[in-house]
């Protein structure tokens, strides 16, 4: 075999570690539980298990690219390192103090989530750069020795060093920077003018905090894998998933941990964007649900939509500004706690509640018998037939149903006096309307209209729930595609080497100055490209440049995409003529006789993305034989019914069924209700559609 052919993608969730080789044109995959002691153990797992299948040993892989959660359950279960942060005298508070919005006006009992940092974790220093990069205040060693030997003494693990307009004039933060590693060579520092050189002091500081917080348990963790990895005989590059959408070296990984925060939801939203490009869909709602989490995206033109600042631990439930807020480059998504392990209760209005606790893979769902006793997901699931309990993650897991009955019976259905079939229906239709609903929020958000959508589901419970949430949403075609079960990490193989760039330079057109803004953006392509080399030291690199504008005056900025020849040749009537174009079509017109500013500068170095042959849609040519019959729960007819049973693999291009049917394979199953038709696409893809309706 041809040693240039092995690629293997690993994407540690929650609940399960997926793993994915590619060896030319074939695939081979698994699942197996995270072992969260030890999550390195459940890679290696993995992997020996894809290189039996192929017939390959680990030192015939030739790149490895990973996707983990730990960075986002770190910071949301609060189990970082011991950490403190350096600031400007009189913004010690600014973390805690937020933005002093109400994210819910009229709940008097409102509870505001704690920063990562209580106070006395917080010190300052004097000295001060104002707005335009200026110093006002000097800052000398002498200043900032205190505060060090402060730190000595407390035993910090980690610090982090956000001081004010330090986006503009780095100088401070870097003399904080060397009196501390003078002092304590041994403590980690994280420096805001690094990690997220953008203006808004709240958001930047949050952000250089988390990256302190997590970056010694993430450090640790990527030295453990490579060690244990290089054990085995793997001897090839290592890379990681970013939460843009790209790749990255490990060792940029391990300095900029916080970029890590959303990288196994954005590997499947790359993994969406290649399927929505196979099938020239320009409007896709990307639907990802795992054992703990679903995550819902939207991708218009074969890309993912992307932010500055996302949100990590929501306090309310869909709620923007009850979160901690990252000001990194990320794909733009919603992402709950609804996933296969997350757990059920009654609460004292004697109304379901599922999720945002997960019952994980320790000791996971009741029907997995690893010491569960309380109902998740999956359990329902089991319970209203969705699940063939025998063949369950290919069969190496049997699944319980009587212990899913138990559960779900003794927490759900004794209170509310309804049989375990009943209270699996009301727990299935719970998580389905939170997953409805957090979907709905993120499109009226976004201004679109979700009946305009194409549905690509994957993730090892989605293919079990996508048809009931297009019933609810009104969407009328689903795409389940192949290896839908582990499809984020596929969608690591996809990705791009890429980095993302960004600073905060304050400019209005008014004011408009070419020569800088030609500088700017130069420096910002260069430090992108130098990221990406570390990578890819001999591919080609394309630039990809935007900025962010509004009216003097405005609050919060809208992107604005450049070509590189605009970028090249910056033209201020240009730049007014994109903005006014993008705010029309956002708020349905531009505002006369207002100056219009610049506040971000962004620059994304990245490989060109990978060609995408378009498939021959197939409308159906004949039917398939199915391989016997089950019952499963329609949540639409609120009745029981008898479906048929067809196997993945022995579905042949345009094979066509009608529902009530379930599709198996290994990593999940396909359930197609009685309102919709299923064609298997040449691709593999498993197409539905509403019956009646036309491709």
């Amino acid at each position: 075999m041809n040693r240039q052919e092995a690629r293997l993608g690993v994407d540690i969730g929650g609940t399960f570690t997926d793993v994915v080789l590619e060896t030319g044109t074939e695939s081979f995959s698994t699942k197996v539980l995270t072992t969260y002691a030890a999550p390195e153990q459940a890679i290696l797992d993995g992997m020996q298990a894809v290189c039996a299948k192929a017939g390959i040993t680990p030192r015939d892989i030739t790149q490895i690219i990973h996707g983990t959660t730990l960075a986002t359950n770190a910071l949301i279960e609060r189990r970082g390192a011991k950490t403190a942060l350096i600031t400007t005298e009189g913004f010690r508070d600014v973390i805690e103090m937020r933005t002093e919005s109400r994210f819910e006006q009229y709940d008097l009992n409102l509870q505001l989530p704690e920063p990562l940092l209580p106070r006395q974790r917080r010190y300052t220093v004097p000295g001060r750069i104002d707005a335009t990069g200026a110093e006002l205040v000097p800052l000398t060693a002498a200043d900032i020795e205190p505060v060090v030997e402060a730190i000595a003494m407390a035993g910090y693990e980690s610090v982090a060093i956000g001081l004010l307009h330090s986006y503009l004039n780095p100088a401070h933060e870097r003399l904080v920077r060397d009196v501390l590693a003078a002092r304590l060579p041994d403590v980690m520092i994280s420096l805001s003018h690094e990690v997220s050189p953008q203006m808004r002091e709240y958001e930047r500081f949050n952000t250089v905090v988390a990256n302190a917080y997590i970056k010694p348990l993430m450090k640790s963790y990527l030295g453990r894998l490579e060690g244990r990895l290089r054990e085995t005989g793997v001897d090839c590059a290592i890379f990681l998933m970013h939460s843009g959408g790209g790749i990255i070296s490990i060792e940029n990984a391990a300095d900029f941990p916080v970029r890590l925060v959303e990288s196994g939801p954005a590997g499947g939203a790359v993994f969406a964007a290649h399927i929505a490009a196979r099938y020239g869909l320009d409007k896709v709602l990307s639907f990802d649900m795992g054992g703990t989490t679903a995550k819902i995206c939207l991708i218009q033109n074969q890309t993912p939509k992307t932010s500055r600042v996302f949100e990590v631990a929501r306090s309310y439930r869909f709620k923007k500004g009850s979160g901690m807020p990252i000001s990194i480059p990320v794909i733009d998504m919603v992402e709950i706690g609804a996933g296969g392990g997350s757990l059920a209760h009654v609460d004292t209005l004697r109304q379901i509640r599922v999720g945002p606790e997960s019952a994980g893979s320790e000791p996971g769902p009741a029907c997995y018998g690893r010491g569960g006793t309380r109902p998740a997901v999956t359990d329902a699931d089991l319970v209203l037939g969705k699940l063939d309990g025998k063949n369950f993650a290919g069969g190496s897991i049997t699944l319980d149903e009587d212990a899913a009955r138990a559960a779900v019976k003794s927490t759900l259905g004794d209170p509310l006096e309804l049989d375990a079939q009943t209270a699996a229906f009301g727990l299935a239709e719970v998580v389905d309307e939170n997953m409805a609903n957090a979907a709905r929020v993120h499109a009226v958000e976004n201004g679109e209209d979700l009946a305009d959508y194409t549905m690509i589901a994957f993730g090892g419970a989605a293919p079990l729930h996508a048809a009931r949430l297009c019933e609810k949403l009104g969407v009328t075609r689903l795409l389940v595609p192949p290896g839908a079960g582990v499809g984020s990490a596929i969608g690591f193989l996809r990705a791009p080497f890429s980095f993302e760039a960004t600073r905060s330079v304050y400019m209005t057109l008014a004011g408009f100055d070419a020569p800088a803004v030609t500088t700017l953006l130069d420096e910002l392509r260069a430090e992108a490209t130098a990221f990406v080399r570390t990578c890819a030291p001999e591919a080609e690199i394309v630039a990809e440049y935007k900025v962010y504008m509004r009216y003097k005056g405005q609050g919060w900025e809208i992107p604005i995409s450049l070509t590189p020849e605009q970028a090249q040749n910056p033209d201020p009537a240009v730049f007014e003529e994109r903005f006014n174009a993008d705010y029309s079509r956002l708020f349905g017109r531009p505002v006369a006789g207002m100056d219009i500013e610049i506040t971000v500068w962004s620059v994304n170095a990245t490989t060109p993305p990978q060609p995408v042959a378009r498939v021959a849609q197939n409308g159906g040519e004949h039917t398939a034989t199915g391989h016997g019959h089950r019952q499963f729960f329609d949540a639409a007819l609120g009745a029981q019914v008898d479906a048929t049973e067809y196997h993945r693999k022995a579905l042949d291009t345009g094979a066509t069924l009608q529902g009530p049917a379930t599709i198996t394979e290994d990593e999940t199953t396909i359930i197609v209700p009685s309102s919709r038709r299923a064609i298997r696409q040449p691709d593999g893809c498993i197409d539905i559609t509403v019956k009646g309706t036309t491709l």
